[in-house]
């Protein structure tokens, strides 16, 4: 059971690029969320796959050397959602369909992949941190800041819009 958690149903054995594997699994998974509850559904499915997550991963690490195997997307997942997020309100509060937003899909994945990847700064930090807590803080971190970046050029996109 933790294994399918934090590999995501068998997706973090793909190869290459497991992460970003994860992060693509998410998107069709944040859609139907999406589409089933809303915003507010999707927010607390997030909330739930975060702390899911972190168990899972702290199951699957105990008495491994690596504490922070590739195979583990459910960080991915995660922190993808948390990116997510602008995107998902702004179809709500607009009243349109979330894939009308695909733009801010499209920024979502490749900014998370980027802060995923390269880590700066806070993603980085909490990347050298042990155990779980290491594992699914720096793509929690990484989402934050993704979504904060999808908002920022949201904002600007429709504000040429008037």
């Amino acid at each position: 059971m933790t294994r399918m958690i934090a590999t995501v149903f068998g997706i973090g054995h793909l190869r290459p690029a497991p992460g970003t594997w994860g992060s693509l699994a998410a998107l069709p998974l944040a859609y139907g969320l999406h589409l089933l509850g809303g915003f507010w559904l999707f927010f607390l499915s997030t909330i739930i796959v975060t702390g899911l997550g972190w168990w899972a991963t702290q199951q699957e690490i105990v008495g491994q050397e690596d504490q922070d195997p590739s195979e583990i997307v459910i960080d991915e997942v995660a922190g993808q959602w948390i990116a997510l997020w602008p995107v998902s309100f702004g179809a709500m509060f607009a009243n349109v369909d979330m894939l009308q937003l695909w733009p801010g899909i499209l920024t979502a994945f490749v900014v998370f992949r980027l802060f995923d990847i390269l880590k700066p700064g806070p993603v980085g930090w909490a990347d050298g941190l042990e155990g779980p807590t290491g594992v699914m803080l720096d793509d929690v971190i990484a989402g934050w800041l993704s979504a904060l970046v999808v908002a920022v050029l949201a904002a600007v996109a429709h504000l040429a819009l008037i």
